[in-house]
């Protein structure tokens, strides 16, 4: 892995390359001294990741993203702030995936790199990797979206009401995670619930974000047309809500819960952004996965040279999203190969996700297995029958709410 380190202060970089000593053998490590020096750098020698100070003499840390952004898409870029007026926290959030506390530390940076990284390899050799580091937002619903946007510019907004509309849209949530999850903001816990990240973020800074940043885009009706986005977005609730009525059958904690329903949000995401970035192929894999009955992933790999799920949880990876909701998203289709072997939210999505394939809010209406291998390496396989009946109970009452809507 190559990371460039850029920096107007040589004790800053000094105190990194000591720092960092230890990782000699896993990372390629280069140095600047200024953006114009890392972008000749760049020219001659791929990078991986760059990591950033804001506040350098002649271009500064966000004006030199723009052009790592715009140069070199798959790129990740990672902003170390110090002290930052709020304006220069405005225009470093567009072309940032994250941002660290500056003085760094160390083993937060070497962790959210290894997170950010996990799905760094299935991407490699796909074109979609510059396309999925170029995002700077996943579109949503009109409806969600105007939504928010109406009760952000409303007489009075309610910070309540935000978050209520944008913990039901995939899309709008993986946005505030991010955010609330970035030093930028001076938030020192990983926030895996939508509601708390609004609370976090604040009803001044989001109305900024909004209206200002434009954080938040929305689906070109034109083209996604015949995508059954709505479905996606139906269907991308009721897991969320299944999983984590899983979640808490099973005992689980409060936490371990509301990354369930995140996770079960979020889970499909990547077909969002494939859907929004490449509409006409899209539409080729799902029709392709109607008329030949094959596997969406199995179409998705021969369209793309990775799936859904990969993408998504490369995009939250490297959005900095925890490590639970970035592994469930990624493995929500085969669990056995995920790295944990416990129950948490990847069983939980898992779970769900296959439960509802078939029901009213499946989307495709392929039927998906469950993992059998994974349910008897974690000695939850008995559970089955109890966990359809959670859904069944589950979907029951998002019918009732549909209803009375």
């Amino acid at each position: 892995m190559r990371l460039l380190f850029v920096d107007d202060e040589p004790r800053v970089l000094q105190g990194l390359q000591r720092s960092l000593h230890s990782m000699r053998s896993e990372w390629s490590m280069q140095f600047a001294n200024s953006a114009a020096e890392a972008l000749q750098m760049m020219a001659q020698w791929p990078v991986d990741i760059v990591v950033t100070d804001m506040r350098m003499p002649g271009m500064d840390g966000s004006q030199f993203l723009e052009e790592v952004k715009s140069r070199y898409p798959q790129t990740m870029r990672v902003v170390l702030s110090g002290q930052a007026s709020r304006e220069a926290l405005l225009r470093s959030i567009a072309p940032s995936h994250q941002s660290l506390a500056k003085p760094c530390n160390i083993e937060e940076l070497k962790e959210r790199i290894v997170r950010a990284f996990l799905l760094h390899d299935s991407l490699q050799r796909s074109a979609i990797k510059n396309v999925v580091a170029g995002l700077s937002s996943v579109p949503s619903l009109p409806a969600y979206y105007n939504q928010v946007v109406s009760e952000i510019q409303s007489p009075d907004p309610s910070v309540g009401r935000i978050a209520a509309i944008i913990s039901q849209d995939p899309a709008m949530t993986a946005k505030v995670l991010q955010l609330a999850n970035s030093a930028l903001l001076g938030v020192l816990t990983h926030v895996s619930d939508a509601v708390q990240a609004v609370s976090l973020i604040g009803l001044e800074m989001l109305r900024a974000l909004v209206i200002t940043v434009h954080i938040f885009s929305q689906f070109e009706n034109e083209r996604v047309k015949e995508l059954d986005i709505a479905q996606l977005w139906k269907h991308s609730l009721a897991t969320a809500r299944v999983a984590r009525a899983i979640a808490q059958a099973e005992g689980a904690p409060k936490s371990c819960s509301d990354d369930c329903f995140t996770a079960g949000l979020l889970h499909d995401i990547g077909k969002l952004i494939l859907m929004s970035s490449l509409p006409e192929k899209y539409r080729s894999v799902m029709a392709q996965v109607v008329k030949d009955r094959v596997s969406l992933l199995k179409a998705e790999q021969d369209a793309f040279q990775c799936t859904h799920a990969e993408v998504g949880a490369y995009l939250i990876a490297i959005w900095g999203l925890p490590r639970t909701i970035v592994e469930a998203v990624a493995w929500h289709h085969l669990p056995s190969t995920a790295p944990a072997k416990n129950f948490g939210a990847t069983t939980a999505v898992h779970v769900a996700d296959s439960l509802l394939s078939s029901g009213p809010f499946h989307h495709l209406a392929l039927e998906e297995p469950l993992d059998s291998k994974h349910l008897e390496q974690i000695g939850l396989a008995h559970q089955q029958t109890a966990w359809r009946q959670v859904c069944q109970e589950s979907i029951d009452t998002f019918k009732e709410a549909e209803t009375d809507q």
